[in-house]
């Protein structure tokens, strides 16, 4: 890399699709239709249908197809990580975001530089992905979903704990763990297995198919069973996952007293848990906290860091405080996830 190579956002910047490559001639993430596009993970305010071709892992392109339906790009290709290729003389590789099943950071190497853009990532271990890698590089762009000193997730293990010490002292009522429907599910189920919880866990309508994915695409799950109407009244005692939204509507009332949990880094802020009506607050993220934020953003070494999807003017001011070039990209379209 050589300081005579042409400044990096000459040729990585936003515009109104969102963050384009030039001489490559492709998106990262774009909240609107374009030609080629580069996709993170699987979750909607990072992939969206319509592209003309979509570059991203085998689990992310599955996950697109179930979401959006099979023909909902006109041509997907599945690259694998670690695998450098070239788009029109730039190299691009994949490398794990530690976020979901299938997530990746986008790493771009053009003119002497090489900018890395995570997406949204993980530091915590996850049986259900692959662990983020670190990648040394001059431009970062990293999230700000939870960039405040408060936010300081707990270890999933350890909230799990919580959920079966509840479950002794409440057996008659049922748990209903309300979690995000991809990838945060999936890794609440994984983890209350590891716990050594062995009997069935029910799944709300809309979470039943992407846990199926997870399945077929080789994270076991144990026994899985959908929570019909019919299963409510035998279902005390045991977990149902389903999505926050559902905690407070009326397919919850179908369990009589049930506890309601969220899984959410969002639960560290109580305010937040008595919003939704929370018993039992779970504080697990698929996010990095504010600690691991920080010490990822000066890990990479980078020249300058580039903070989107989330709080960014209070993550740049801390970044300036430091030392550190940070600038906020303002990418709109990136709220939709219910974290």
């Amino acid at each position: 890399m050589t300081s005579l190579s042409p400044p990096v956002d000459t040729w990585l910047y936003p515009s109104e699709a969102g963050l384009y490559c030039e001489p490559g001639g492709f998106y990262i993430d774009p909240h609107r239709s374009v030609d080629r596009a580069l996709i993170t993970h699987g979750h909607s305010d990072h992939a969206r249908s319509g592209h003309g071709a979509v570059l991203a892992t085998r689990e992310t392109i599955d996950i697109m197809k179930v979401r959006y339906g099979e023909h909902s790009a006109g041509a997907f290709e599945a690259q694998a990580l670690g695998v450098p290729i070239s788009i029109n003389g730039v190299g691009v590789r994949l490398v794990p975001a530690g976020h979901i099943l299938g997530s990746a950071q986008v790493v771009i190497e053009w003119a002497g530089k090489r900018a890395v853009i995570s997406g949204d990532y993980k530091r915590a271990a996850d049986p259900t992905c692959a662990p983020f890698e670190l990648v040394p590089c001059d431009v970062f762009v990293t999230e700000a979903t939870f960039a405040l000193p408060v936010f300081r997730h707990e270890k999933a293990e350890h909230e799990v704990e919580k959920l079966l010490g509840s479950m002794a002292a409440e057996p008659d009522r049922t748990h209903l763990i309300g979690a995000y429907n991809l990838g945060k599910c999936q890794r609440m189920i994984r983890v209350i297995r590891d716990a050594g919880y062995t009997d069935p866990i029910y799944l709300h309508g809309a979470v039943i198919a992407l846990t199926e994915l997870y399945q077929r695409l080789g994270v076991d799950l144990g026994d899985v069973r959908p929570a019909t109407t019919e299963d409510a009244k035998s279902l005390r005692g045991g977990i149902v996952m389903c999505p926050p939204s559902a905690l407070g509507d009326r397919w919850a009332r179908r369990f009589g007293d049930p506890v309601n949990a969220f899984a959410s880094g969002w639960m560290r802020v109580r305010g937040r848990a008595r919003q939704h009506g929370v018993e039992l607050p779970l504080i697990v993220s698929d996010h990095v906290d504010w600690p691991e934020l920080i010490a990822t953003v000066t890990e990479v070494g980078a020249e300058e860091i580039w903070v989107t999807h989330g709080r960014e003017d209070a993550l740049v001011h801390y970044l300036a405080a430091l030392g550190l070039k940070a600038r906020a990209l303002a990418l709109v379209g990136r709220d939709e996830e219910a974290e």
